[in-house]
């Protein structure tokens, strides 16, 4: 779910949309336009779970103070809604009940609850992907890495600035690599995770949401001010990488990584 607690896992299956599971559900405001941690810190106090392996397993939601609700994938109809501005796409709600725990659990009124049923109703940007290419939820792309090599260095800009290292979670990557030197991924035209090959499609650029502790939701200045001052260009702040996924399979903690330049 879109926004949500971090979850790790210790293998996925990747499909051309992304790892199974991720951001398949997004939380949208009375108009129709996507809410996420940006404007309400408090959605990474909530746990969202598909506890079994299989496609229509159902949604457990958790958070403080409200008791667990489980959310089965809703059948339609399809509605229109918003996600920043890209075009509008068709997501199915999630129905009253899962509407009231989301505005119980957060304290915010109208909110509401969203399923992407079907990826392939959208495309990606054209600069960037080729046709047939399409993601669930995520902000741009299919999959995010991040490079501990690169994380590391960050960090080491960060303390020589007198702040405190981030952890990977900070960044949300789905998925988590070493072994290179920092920021290689910038050079990469593709990269073999495991068995499946993927494209590079272009840097992340970060956003006011890496600011936000996930735990205690305190916002601060770092990453963007360190990445202000060594990864900047386009009038953005970049670090890890998008990549768009040529084949489906089976993704696990341990996989060999080859990144072709």
């Amino acid at each position: 779910m879109k926004s949500t607690a971090v979850r790790e896992v210790s293998s996925s299956y990747l499909s051309r949309a992304g790892l199974r599971g991720d951001r398949e559900w997004m939380v949208v405001d009375a108009e129709g336009a996507t809410v996420t941690a940006r404007e309400l810190p408090a959605l990474f106090t909530i746990s969202a779970d598909a506890p079994g392996p299989a496609l229509e397993d159902p949604l457990v939601l958790r958070a403080p103070g409200v008791e667990p609700l489980i959310v089965a994938r809703p059948a339609g109809p399809r509605v229109s809604a918003r996600m920043f501005t890209r075009p509008p796409m068709d997501v199915i709600p999630a129905g009253g009940e899962a509407d009231a725990w989301l505005q119980r659990a957060l304290g915010v009124p109208g909110l509401r609850l969203v399923w992407c049923d079907d990826p392939t109703r959208r495309s990606l940007n054209p600069a960037f992907s080729r046709p047939g290419d399409h993601a669930r939820l995520q902000d741009g792309y299919p999959l995010s890495v991040c490079s501990l090599a690169s994380l590391r260095q960050l960090n080491e800009w960060i303390a020589q600035a007198g702040g405190e290292a981030l952890p990977v979670e900070r960044f949300r990557p789905n998925v988590v690599i070493d072994g290179d030197e920092p920021f290689a991924e910038d050079r990469w035209e593709s990269v073999q995770l495991g068995t499946v090959t993927l494209r590079a499609a272009k840097p992340v650029d970060r956003c006011v949401m890496t600011l936000i502790d996930p735990l205690t939701l305190a916002k601060g200045k770092e990453p963007i001010r360190t990445l202000s001052r060594h990864r900047r260009w386009d009038g953005k702040t970049w670090c890890c990488h998008h990549l768009i996924p040529d084949g489906e399979g089976q993704l696990a903690v341990g996989d060999e990584v080859i990144a072709s330049r």
